[in-house]
């Protein structure tokens, strides 16, 4: 029997095509279809309800192989659905590293019989991502990696970058970049300001991320490679970001909920649920990376969905690790704060679900045209609720938006075919 299905009567906000408009969407096996070809469809109706492409987050930690403690494919990929992402981009630092096609291999097997959404493995940068040997680029690719990073570090010397970034550009594959310079971030646990310094605690200043950001960019221009600058938390970087693009050189950049939502300030309140890297910062800094996202400097949002165990955010300030949670939190959150606020229009807010992604990564996703992959994620824009952590389908708990008042929410996502 035919798989079919008729969605009728949403709104359909499609920005790669440049559609905003009601009219039905059907699917078959997987694929958007004409309507008029449905023979005896199940129909969806979605009166008052708003339908996407599917969003993609280009930065989760999945933790497989070697710390399903915190998170597996299996509850990673059904808190990415919950949350309305169809497709996730997986960091390699797990146990052992994703730096080879072995490795990469056995991730993609997992997640085609665990995922509930399409989960796509980055490859590292360097071998074991320790910022010496460059890894075999090109086979990476070849196995299916679709980008390169370390995330999680970057390589500390820049003639390591520079040769990574030649492999990478005759590969025809961007880097994904965490800018940090070790020597200037450790050991803070927080914005080096004035809430550090009354807390009592190290902290990390701007310089850590604007110094990899600012030398990354002149590797960029000088290798042609195309380069993703992740997680980006300053005002300087995004003003930075915004001169290389002035330039015409292939440079990118994304933000994360917590720094569009957070400042520094959440640390005296939330704790540990607020120690990430990079940290969260100060509100001109917030308002920088609005105004990022408003003028296209940031072409996505990502989540860096990062889970830990209970036990391993209890160790304090200074031993907890790094990073939150959000990929059950970040649509609803931007929803209510971004479009609900009148910060973005919708088609805004979607394209950094969709089209960003979609350009970093290369891939044909991101549109409701017909014959494209059916991944749709569904919204209602106006229904009031309190995010919940202790209902997320993801094994961690490590999260600051627990009672978080959101209008908008996620009500449906449809995952199509493989690709």
């Amino acid at each position: 029997m035919t798989d079919e299905l008729l969605l009728v009567g949403a709104r359909v906000v499609d920005p790669l095509n440049a559609y905003d408009g009601q009219r039905d969407i059907g699917i078959r096996d997987g694929v958007i279809v004409d309507p008029a070809t449905l023979r005896d469809p199940e129909r969806l109706h979605l009166q008052g309800k708003v339908v996407a492409p599917g969003f993609i987050d280009l930065h989760v930690h999945l933790r497989y192989p070697g710390q399903t403690h915190k998170e597996d494919i299996r509850s990673g990929t059904a808190a990415a659905a919950a949350g309305g992402f169809t497709t996730v981009l997986a960091m390699p630092n797990t146990v052992p590293t994703v730096d080879n096609p072995t490795v990469l291999a056995d991730v993609l097997r997992k997640a085609a019989a665990d995922g509930a959404v399409h989960v796509l493995q980055a490859g590292a940068l360097t071998v074991g991502r320790q910022g010496e040997a460059v890894t075999d680029i090109a086979g990476l690719k070849a196995a299916g990696a679709p980008v390169v990073t370390d995330d999680g570090s970057t390589p500390q010397l820049a003639g390591v970058m520079r040769q990574a970034m030649i492999a990478a550009a005759a590969a025809g594959i961007a880097v994904i970049d965490h800018c940090e310079d070790c020597s200037l971030a450790r050991p803070g646990v927080m914005h080096d300001g004035a809430v550090a310094r009354e807390l009592g605690l190290p902290g990390q200043p701007r310089s850590a991320e604007e110094v990899i950001v600012a030398r990354d960019i002149i590797l960029a221009a000088e290798t042609g490679c195309r380069l993703h600058l992740q997680h980006l938390s300053s005002a300087g970087s995004v003003a930075m970001l915004r001169l290389a693009q002035q330039h015409g050189l292939p440079v990118t950049g994304e933000a994360c909920p917590h720094h569009l939502f957070l400042t520094d300030e959440a640390c005296r309140t939330f704790g540990v649920n607020a120690k990430m890297a990079p940290p969260l910062r100060e509100e001109a800094d917030r308002q920088a990376l609005i105004d990022g996202l408003r003028d296209g400097t940031l072409c996505a949002i990502a989540t860096d969905h990062a889970p830990h165990s209970a036990d391993e955010k209890a160790a304090g300030w200074t031993k907890a690790p790094f990073g939150i949670i959000g990929l059950e939190a970040a649509v609803p959150l931007c929803l209510s704060e971004l479009y609900n606020k009148g910060v973005l229009t919708l088609p805004q807010l979607i394209a950094l679900f969709t089209v960003g992604p979609r350009k970093v990564l290369g891939l044909p996703v991101g549109s409701l045209e017909l014959g494209a992959t059916a991944d749709v994620t569904i919204l209602d824009l106006d229904a009031k609720h309190s995010i919940s952590v202790e209902s997320f389908a993801s094994r961690s708990r490590n999260c600051p938006y627990d009672g978080w008042k959101c209008r908008g929410k996620v009500v449906g996502t449809l995952v199509g075919s493989s690709r």
